[in-house]
């Protein structure tokens, strides 16, 4: 959350007050906003090819999945470790943060048995030699 001061009818001051986006100058809201539309966009770029065998993949190759972040990752070999491996695709849903809709994000590329060949792929480059 973000720390703003802001003078209160009176002249007096209204600092410690916090406040959200809709306090800041437009703006900044305008930078805020452009950054997020950057994290959403640079996900974009990213894309995964090929699947990671969850009862193998290291949590480095849990993060090719869509939506894993490090700490997902992490909690994800926890689970494996404890349970002695998945079964099935939707034991992940045992994981802290993974519901159905995520499940269904990243089924394409979750696999039980194999190897991991995941890779992230960079999507505007291949829109770009398409356009060529």
């Amino acid at each position: 959350m973000i720390q703003i001061t802001k003078a209160a009818p009176g002249g007096r001051s209204g600092a410690g007050r916090r406040a959200g986006l809709g306090a800041l100058p437009l703006a900044l809201r305008g930078f805020a906003v452009a950054g997020l539309l950057l994290l959403v966009a640079a996900s974009a770029w990213g894309a995964t090819r090929g699947v990671v065998n969850i009862n193998t993949a290291s949590a480095a190759e849990l993060q090719l999945l869509p939506g894993i972040g490090a700490r997902r990752a992490v909690a994800i070999v926890a689970a494996r470790q404890a349970r002695g491996g998945f079964a099935q695709a939707e034991d992940l849903m045992e994981v802290d943060g993974i519901g159905a809709v995520m499940l269904e994000r990243m089924r394409a590329h979750v696999a039980l048995k194999g190897a991991t060949t995941a890779r992230r792929v960079d999507t505007r480059a291949s829109a770009a030699e398409t356009d060529r």
